[in-house]
């Protein structure tokens, strides 16, 4: 019997690609150190810190996560048909949802982005590693790393046959973050009843709510290719590339606002807007506008806006807690020189239980099938 073999021509030709793209990453992240040695290809890649800031700042700690993430195959949601530039454009939107996966998290606590790492197994990389998926995954991914201002350093991609199903391709990874010197890290402590909430777009479901929208592709009369009115198809509105916050967060904190508590609003809808353990209601009085794929996906499922706001983002990805009218204003000025439309969309009360009221839709959505909180 022969002896199985790992594709390895197949998996080297993929590193090389992965390595020529994180060496297109090394500068983004300057403000915060540098990679000593711009070959990469280590068996550990290294970054130098850049100390200097929180010596003079005279902070006493250093605030940093590390935090993983994954997609999973990330690849059901679309046509079996598409050409090479469909393909192209799809797995670059993937990797702006990878990205937005990983940092949009860690931009909640107010923290920055320096280095990023890929797990990407596979268990046929013939198959999975295609031109098209190098280029348009690559060309994302490092387009996002020069958004939100980091270094793609290091990365993994091991064949695991009979482990992962023959023609997929897992997406995980992991990122580094620090807190700017002297900033506190952002946590839901400080949020009270009199706080503004400020909510700012999505650019449609970003990474959640995809068990629901692969089940209603079954049920479009043709499938993912069925058109919204705007004349975009179904796979392409539901896998936009997400959008990325940590560039606005980093912004409203080097303005000198502090916000009391922010939210990345992605699995449980806008049930997360109630996820510190506080008991206070959130009383949304005014909304951005719902986008064409939440409307398209409520009218195709026969759903109701409660149902679709306990799932799903419905418009409104990041949601940001601040202490004035006058820090809320600001905020929404600040989106806007980042790319982001944003709306002061109502503020935090005094109540006997979490829940969060929307008014221009007539929801309550109650903290009774909640049980997420921090």
């Amino acid at each position: 019997m022969a002896l199985d073999q790992v594709e390895y021509d197949v998996l080297d030709k993929a590193k090389n690609a992965f390595i020529a793209a994180a060496r297109r990453t090394l500068d983004f992240a300057n403000e915060f150190g540098f990679v000593p040695d711009s070959k990469l290809g280590a068996s550990a890649n290294i970054f130098c810190l850049n100390l200097a800031p929180y010596l003079k700042s005279g902070a006493e700690n250093l605030y940093v996560t590390l935090l993983p993430e994954g997609l999973g195959t990330a690849d059901d949601a679309r046509p079996d048909d598409l050409s090479d530039k469909e393909l192209y454009d799809f797995w670059y939107n993937i990797a702006y949802k990878m990205m937005s996966a990983l940092t949009n998290d860690a931009a909640a606590s107010g923290l920055q982005t320096i280095l990023l790492g890929l797990y990407l197994p596979s268990a046929a990389p013939e198959l999975v590693f295609t031109p098209q998926f190098l280029s348009g995954y690559l060309d994302g991914f490092v387009d996002a790393c020069k958004l939100v201002k980091c270094v793609y350093l290091s990365g993994e991609t091991p064949q695991l046959k009979n482990k992962i199903v023959h023609d997929k391709l897992d997406i995980a990874g992991a990122l580094f973050g620090v807190a700017p010197a002297g900033i506190q890290p952002i946590n839901s402590n400080e949020i009270a009843a009199g706080d503004k909430i400020v909510l700012v777009e999505s650019s449609g479901p970003h990474e959640n709510g995809f068990t629901a929208l692969r089940e209603l592709a079954t049920h479009l009369p043709n499938g993912y290719r069925t058109k919204l009115p705007s004349g975009i198809e179904y796979w392409q509105a539901i896998n936009k590339g997400s959008k990325l916050y940590t560039p606005f967060v980093q912004a409203l904190l080097k303005s000198g606002i502090r916000p009391s508590n922010v939210e990345n609003i992605t699995g449980h809808g806008w049930q997360k807007l109630m996820r510190s353990d506080k008991p206070l209601r959130y009383v949304i009085k005014e909304m951005l506008p719902v986008l064409e794929v939440f409307k398209f996906i409520e009218e195709q499922s026969g759903s109701t806006p409660k149902r679709m706001i306990e799932i799903f983002n419905y418009g409104a990805g990041l949601a940001v807690y601040l202490k004035s009218d006058e820090d809320a204003k600001r905020a929404v000025e600040i989106a806007k020189q980042c790319n982001l439309n944003a709306v002061v969309a109502g503020e935090i009360e005094a109540a006997d239980k979490r829940e969060v009221v929307v008014e221009p839709l007539g929801v309550t959505l109650s903290s009774e099938h909640f049980i997420l909180k921090k």
